[in-house]
């Protein structure tokens, strides 16, 4: 009798884990409480996955023998919730698509911010490398697909917290994290603490020939690493641009212009003008970036023509266009406070910043200093923009309220005159006007494109 697998969500995940459990001979069932994609759809079918869309048949979610869900379901879902009480093991995409990678490794990035653009020029340095390698996680293709269709040799994989608590037995045979700061708290009884344990996870059953990358300059995984004390066996490569770090394995620093990666007896040196990512929170990323691909045995030489080549990740300060010395930035993927931080801290010019959507629970004190510097107007873009308005009314001159997203636009080319950036980097979800952040980015692209760039 076939062993039961039931999948919870038809995105990339979802597809890629049930298409893995078919070829492995599972009896698999996926289970969408929206509306599966089309072209999910049409891969499912290729593969006779059964599946359903609109609803979650208990009794057949129920009677699975291991559940692998998606990262966006929350715990608190009523289905997992029943899955709990029975006792039936819950997996990431990650753990059970781990199980089947045979001899291949993995370069595995977490953290609050920066991840995205760390994982692109980690894959970029390896292809440029020559090395057979997939994109996955967060971004690419699913991991689960890649193992199911071809052999790689190296996965490159974005992270997030939700889907490391469901990791279990996976490792990361090169794990980077690039910070913690308060994000999706709402998911973690609003503690930071509960957050920083989950991003942690990207260390969990590494062993002593495994690295760990990690900002020496993050005060929370500093503490985070003390807590642990002994439990790190891992290779710890650090990275820093404020702090004063050596080690033994390797490690990155930044003086002037110039920053250093070692690990073992191989090192490279970027001089960061070069670079055509620009900011300080860029600097972290090819750092860290230049740890683990030497880490991966990558050629010096070739990491260095990587990273001066890389180009900005679509949606994190992305140039939308510039015209009558009014440049528009689309930032849509900074959906937390410290994103934004790091936004603002690039900023050279007065600011017409677009922000809101749905709130996770935010402190906006860190950004005051900088709106109070930078930014002339504040547009509010969100269905609810009372928060947005109460924190930031005697910080910001100009503030506009804002519920959709061509009266956001409306008000921005308003405020804006010569000399001036309009940022738009939200600090929140995308979920109260958009699909996703991707759609709110692209629709940003687009207007400016039609009524800036076009005019």
């Amino acid at each position: 009798m076939k062993r039961k697998i039931a999948v919870l969500g038809g995105g990339i995940s979802g597809y890629g884990s049930a298409i893995l459990a078919k070829k492995k001979g599972f009896d698999v069932f996926l289970s969408d409480k929206g509306k599966i994609a089309d072209k999910f759809k049409a891969r499912l079918e290729e593969w006779n996955v059964e599946y359903e869309e609109g609803q979650h048949t208990e009794e057949r979610i129920l009677d699975a023998g291991e559940v692998i869900k998606s990262p966006g379901i929350p715990d608190s879902a009523p289905i997992v919730v029943k899955l709990h009480e029975r006792g039936i093991p819950i997996i990431s995409e990650i753990e059970f698509a781990g199980r089947y990678k045979g001899v291949a490794k993995t370069i595995c990035i977490t953290g609050s911010n920066g991840k995205t653009t760390t994982t692109s020029l980690i894959y970029k340095i390896m292809v440029d490398a020559g090395r057979k390698v997939s994109l996955g996680g967060n971004i690419g293709e699913s991991f689960a697909y890649s193992i199911a269709t071809d052999k790689y040799f190296w996965h490159v994989l974005e992270l997030s917290s939700f889907q490391l608590d469901g990791c279990f037995k996976f490792k990361a045979d090169i794990g980077v994290l690039t910070n913690i700061t308060p994000d999706h708290l709402d998911r973690y009884d609003y503690k930071l603490e509960n957050y920083a344990r989950s991003k942690m996870r990207i260390t969990q059953n590494q062993g002593a020939t495994d690295y760990f990358i990690f900002s020496a300059d993050d005060d929370t995984t500093q503490q985070m690493l003390t807590e642990m004390d002994d439990d790190l066996r891992a290779h710890q490569l650090p990275f820093a641009i404020n702090t004063a770090i050596a080690s033994g394995d390797g490690d990155a620093i930044l003086e002037g212009h110039t920053f250093t990666a070692t690990v073992g007896k191989k090192s490279v040196t970027i001089d960061t003008r070069k670079m055509k990512i620009e900011g300080m929170h860029n600097v972290y990323n090819a750092m860290s970036a230049a740890l683990a691909t030497l880490a991966a045995g990558v050629d010096p030489k070739v990491i260095k023509r990587s990273i001066y080549e890389f180009s900005p990740v679509e949606h994190r300060l992305e140039p939308a266009g510039k015209l009558n010395d009014i440049e528009w930035i689309n930032d849509s993927k900074a959906t937390n406070v410290d994103s934004v931080w790091y936004a603002l801290e690039s900023m050279k010019r007065p600011t017409v910043w677009i922000a809101g959507g749905t709130d996770k629970g935010n402190d906006y004190t860190p950004l005051k200093e900088f709106a109070r510097r930078k930014v002339k107007a504040l547009i509010c873009m969100g269905v609810d923009n009372a928060k947005l308005k109460r924190e930031f009314s005697d910080i910001v001159p100009v503030i506009r309220d804002c519920n959709s997203f061509e009266e956001a636009m409306a008000a921005a080319r308003e405020e804006a005159r010569e000399g001036d950036t309009v940022l738009l980097s939200p600090a929140c979800a995308s979920f109260d006007l958009f699909k996703n952040y991707e759609e709110r980015g692209r629709m940003f692209k687009d207007w400016v494109a039609k009524n800036i760039l076009s005019k």
